[in-house]
This record gives structure tokens, sequence and C-alpha cells, in this order.
């Protein structure tokens, strides 16, 4: 079996899929920041040109391609594009995105299915056009899933049902992946709620004047971080957010009739505003809106911190600081007695 042998991120080429806003915009500034070579994909042509533009005065190097991840063929361009500006690339991060809230019988079918071909499928198309050139010189996929992969909510059910075939899908072609002795290194990274213009940019179809994530949110740096990590160190899975993370996940699993009263009672409440947001971003679904934002115009409290990611890509540093915490409360006790 073939490991893959993952370089610095200073000797990296990263091609990352919605670039243009919330975590994807995060990303790219941040890998920028640590010496990476870009090319980012979206379908916002003018907003990966100031993106490209601003990664480049400050010393980066970063170029793009327009591609809608729902087609194949412009995701299989972009990889085509990669290669040809930079010679090939060493890590492919699927992080575009569509949201819908809505009750599922009040959704549309024909706009469900949108939701699947971006959430789902070009997940399935990112990963084809990445294993192509990664099979032979090694490398990294990183796909951003989503804690509701694991759990589902109400008034968000075709992104749930996307997220959880996402899961499935990236656990799949893992396993493929390492029976033919690939040198791929396959991430599912795992978001709680995170602060972007994840609520601007849904489809509104819940009856309410706008939308928001249930609490509590995360800075999208935090996810950042988790991939950038992933695409220098051999990892499985990353979750963002112990708490409205993998604490409901755990919940579910052991009281799920309880989850089941908890989100029938609070669900719709959780999830709607009479705050409408940014109008200039609602609803990029079909047509592209305004991007160039990393985090909501609905300013939701919003933790900058996750420990729980924090005990998973710095583990012995966690354990080390648990210890000495431990000890110490040990003496304090001591003294008190």
């Amino acid at each position: 079996m073939a490991y893959a042998q993952l370089k610095p991120i200073s000797q990296q080429t990263i091609v990352l899929t919605g670039a243009t806003s919330g975590i994807g915009l995060a990303t790219a500034r941040l890998a920028s920041e640590r010496g990476a070579r870009l090319l980012l994909v979206a379908r916002n042509e003018d907003a990966l040109k100031q993106v490209c533009a601003e990664l480049t005065a400050k010393g980066g190097r970063a170029e793009y391609a327009v591609a809608d991840v729902a087609d194949r063929a412009q995701v299989d361009a972009a990889a085509a594009r990669a290669v040809a500006l930079f010679g090939g690339f060493d890590s492919w991060i699927n992080d575009a995105g569509a949201f819908i809230y809505g009750a599922i019988e009040d959704v549309p079918l024909e706009d469900q299915r949108r939701l699947f071909d971006v959430v789902y499928w070009g997940v399935v198309h990112g990963m084809l056009a990445a294993s192509a050139q990664l099979k032979s010189r090694g490398g990294s996929i990183i796909n951003v899933g989503s804690v509701l992969g694991e759990i589902a909510i109400p008034f968000q059910g075709p992104y749930c049902a996307a997220k959880f075939a996402v899961k499935g899908f990236t656990e799949a072609f893992r396993r493929e992946t390492e029976a033919a002795g690939q040198p791929i290194s396959i991430t599912l990274i795992k978001p709680a709620a995170i602060n972007t213009s994840f609520m601007e940019h849904a489809r509104n179809a819940i009856g309410s004047p706008g939308t928001r994530n249930p609490p509590p949110a995360y800075d999208p740096h935090l996810v950042a971080r988790a991939i950038l990590h992933a695409v220098e160190h051999k990892m499985r899975d990353i979750t963002i957010g112990g708490l409205g993370g993998e604490s409901m996940v755990l919940a579910n699993r052991v009281a799920p009739r309880a989850m089941d009263w908890m989100f029938a009672t609070f669900g719709k409440f959780a999830q709607t505003t009479e705050h409408k947001g940014d109008l200039a971003q609602r609803d990029n679904l079909y047509e592209v809106r305004e991007d160039l934002h990393e985090r909501s115009t609905l300013k939701p409290f919003t933790r900058k911190t996750s420990l729980l990611l924090e005990a998973q890509i710095n583990p012995v540093a966690t354990a080390v600081a648990a210890g000495l915490g431990a000890v110490l409360l040990g003496a304090a006790a001591r003294r008190r007695r």
C-alpha cells in the first residue's frame, strides 16, 4: 500500500472550489499567507479577479478558473488549467456549496436537485478530477462536509441529505484508493454552524424574512485552519465545534427521540429571524450574487476557538495541557484540605 507524502503548504499548489466567500475565501487567504500557490475556482469571475489581485498584491501567487462544480466538464477544465499553469497540483479542496431553508414539501424538486448537483455531485466531480492527477504523484483531497452529514435537522432537509451523501462517497472513495494503493490522503472536514454568508446565500422557502443557523456559530478561520492542517497531515476526519457540533451528534445517537422533540419544538425558531440580512447576497442557488464576504452580516454570536479542533490537530499539546491542569487541580485540592 502506498502512503501519501504531503508537502509543507509553502511548497504546494492547491486547487480550491467555492473560493470567493465564507470558508473558501478564509482558506484562500490563509493558504496564500503560508506560501501556497493557488488556483481558485468559483462561478463569480469578478470576485475571483478581486481575490487573486488581493493575494498577488500581498506577494502570493493566485490564478483562477471560472466553473460551476455541478458541471463535470467545467471542473475537469479547472483541473487542466492548474496543470497548464503550475504543472499540476498537490491538494484539491472541495468547498463549493448551495443552501436552501424550507420544509421539504415546500421546496420544489428542481431546487432540491440543483442543491444536490452542487453539494454532492460537485464533490464527486472534484474528487474524480483530483484523483486522476494525484494517483500517480500523491497529495491530498479535502472535502468540506458538515456535522449535518451526521445529524439531520428540519428545514434544511435537502442540504442534510446531500451532506450525508458526501460523507458516504468520501468514505467509499477513501477505501477504494487505499485498496488500489494510491498515495492520496482523503479528509472529511465536518464544521458545525459557521458564521459565513451561508444564511444570505441560501434560498429562503421557510416563510420568514431572514434565515440563520442554530447557535452557537464558529468563526470560518477555524475551518480554514482545519483544512490546511489536513493539507499537510494525513487525517481521516476533523470536526469543528463541540457545542452544537459533536455534542449534538452524540446526543442524537444516545437519545434520538429526545432530539426529535427538541428539533420539532425549536427547530424553526432557531433558524429564522426578522433580519433580512444583505439582500445583495441573497439566493445564489442558480445565479451569482454578491461575494467577497467571509462572515454573515447577521453578526451571530461567534466562537473564535474550538477546543475540539485543538484536540484533533494538536493532540500531544492538548494531552499535556490536560495533564498539567489535572496536576494543578489536585495540588489546589490538597492545599484546601
